[in-house]
This record gives C-alpha cells, sequence and structure tokens, in this order.
C-alpha cells in the first residue's frame, strides 16, 4: 500500500522539525542530490524528518526545488534547501519556492550568521521581501503566511572554516538562528588536514564550537554517514543531523542483495556531501 500522507493543518500547524528540536529530540534529513522528483517524493515519506535538497554541491536547481516542494505536499520530511552561497537573495528565492529551512554555508562570520537569520525573516526583524505567492501555495496559512514563515522556518548556518573559531562565540549569540551546523569535512581542509576526520586540530576546533553552542543555547549539526555514527553525535549534544545521499542508500540496497549471492556493490567513491 502506497505510504499515507500526513494532513497539515496550517492554522495551528507547527514545523515538526522546529518541535522536534524544541522537545530535545534529534531530526535526521536525507540528502537529495539528485534531479528527480519522484525520488524526492519517495525520499519525504521513508520516515526522515527532512529532505536537505542540495544546491550547493549538486545541479539540483531552483526549478526542480520548487517541483520537489510540491510533490512531497502532505507528505512526512519538511522540505530544507542547501543554498549555494550566504546571500539575501539566494535564500529568497527558496523560500519563496516553498521550503521550511535554509543551511547556508560558509557563515564564517558574525556579519554572515546575522544576515542568514535576517534573510529568512520580514521586516521589521529581517530583509526577506514580500513576493511569497508560490509560498503560500505551498503553506496556505489562513491566518497569514509572514507570521507563519517567521515562526516555522529552520535557519542553519554551517562553521567550516578555521576563520570562524575566531568569533565563533558571537556567531553563537546571534539572535534568531536555529541550528549551528559543524561541516567537519571543510572545517579539517581549513585548518590544513586535508580532509583527515581524526586528528587533535579538528577535534579541538569542534569541541569549541560545542562549547559556543551550547552556551548561547543554539542546536548542533553535523552530517553522519551511520547509524552508529549518529548515536556518538548525540551523546555530545548534537541534535540536526545531515544523513546520506540517496545514492549511499541506493548503494547499501544493493550491496544487501548482491552481497548474499557473492557479489559486490560498486562503492560510492563521494560518500556523503559536507
Amino acid at each position: 500500500m502506497p505510504p499515507k500522507a500526513t494532513v497539515h493543518e496550517p492554522s495551528t500547524w507547527e514545523n515538526p522539525v522546529k518541535k522536534l528540536l524544541r522537545e530535545g529530540k534529534p531530526v535526521f534529513g536525507i540528502t537529495i542530490t539528485v534531479n528527480s522528483v519522484e525520488v524526492a517524493a519517495q525520499a519525504a515519506s521513508m520516515g526522515f524528518d527532512f529532505l536537505w535538497l542540495e544546491m550547493e554541491h549538486s545541479p539540483i536547481t531552483l526549478e526542480t526545488v520548487r517541483n520537489m516542494v510540491l510533490a512531497t505536499r502532505g507528505l512526512q520530511a519538511v522540505p530544507f534547501a542547501r543554498v549555494p552561497v550566504n546571500e539575501l537573495w539566494t535564500a529568497k528565492r527558496v523560500l519563496d519556492a516553498g521550503v521550511l529551512g535554509v543551511v547556508f554555508p560558509f557563515s564564517s562570520t558574525p556579519e554572515l550568521a546575522r544576515q542568514a537569520v535576517a534573510a529568512c525573516r520580514y521586516p521589521p526583524v529581517g530583509r526577506r521581501g514580500s513576493g511569497a505567492r508560490l509560498a503560500t501555495f505551498r503553506w496556505p496559512a489562513p491566518e497569514g503566511y509572514y507570521d507563519f514563515a517567521d515562526q516555522n522556518i529552520v535557519v542553519i548556518t554551517t562553521i567550516e572554516e578555521a576563520r570562524a573559531l575566531e568569533k565563533i562565540d558571537e556567531i553563537a549569540a546571534t539572535p534568531g538562528l536555529d541550528v549551528m551546523f559543524i561541516g567537519t569535512s571543510d572545517l579539517s581542509f581549513s585548518l590544513g588536514l586535508r580532509g583527515q576526520q581524526k586528528h587533535p586540530k579538528l577535534e579541538e576546533a569542534i569541541a569549541k564550537i560545542v562549547a559556543a553552542a551550547k552556551k548561547h543555547n543554539k542546536i548542533l549539526g553535523t552530517i553522519v554517514g551511520s547509524a552508529d555514527e549518529a548515536k556518538k553525535f548525540m551523546a555530545q549534544g548534537f541534535l540536526f543531523f545531515q544523513a546520506v545521499a540517496e545514492l549511499n542508500l541506493m548503494a547499501a540496497g544493493a550491496e544487501q542483495f548482491l552481497g548474499p549471492l557473492g557479489k559486490s556493490a560498486a562503492p560510492i567513491k563521494t560518500k556523503v556531501l559536507y
């Protein structure tokens, strides 16, 4: 039987990702990298809390994001998007397409953290433009979309450069910032470690970010490639997780089928996106 759709009541509805995080519960988003509305719709019904629509490291376009937003209407996972760059206009376009969360890459200064928040809030609190007709079609809030959006959009900034550590406390203190996401691979490169994930220098940097986030009551997020890895980060206080991409789940399914037959699935060289 096809999965049962989840009917949202926008007048009283709260973004389930925000609700779970407020309750101290972890959330997981599957990474969508292929230009397929069907894949996004199927992924949205699998049990993940949100879709991470990857626009920084994949060829997914704004038009595809819009089609995915519409295709997942009524399904469990809420559409989020990682934009290519931290700019007001990049956030505005995906928000007006109907996503309810924006991931801002390389948000390495307090100014960029504040800009991320401003891009996701209407004046006088922020600087988001008011042309949200397409978004109101996806989220027809009877009591008004503007207040609905300000209350339900999740703002995620990615900490993935060494220079962010210089003012990490000020970044973490940004009002309206929901999640501080640690991009461990790019952070490793920025520290001169060429992507190494187990190095004292990287661990020290992560610990500094974690301390700042906890001090200012910000949600901690990162990417995980397995359930065991997720549990490790959860023990450290992380709650927001970018899970593997649809291609990795395809490879894992192929291995489960081919392995017992004495055949091995070809590995995907790029296992996860940072």
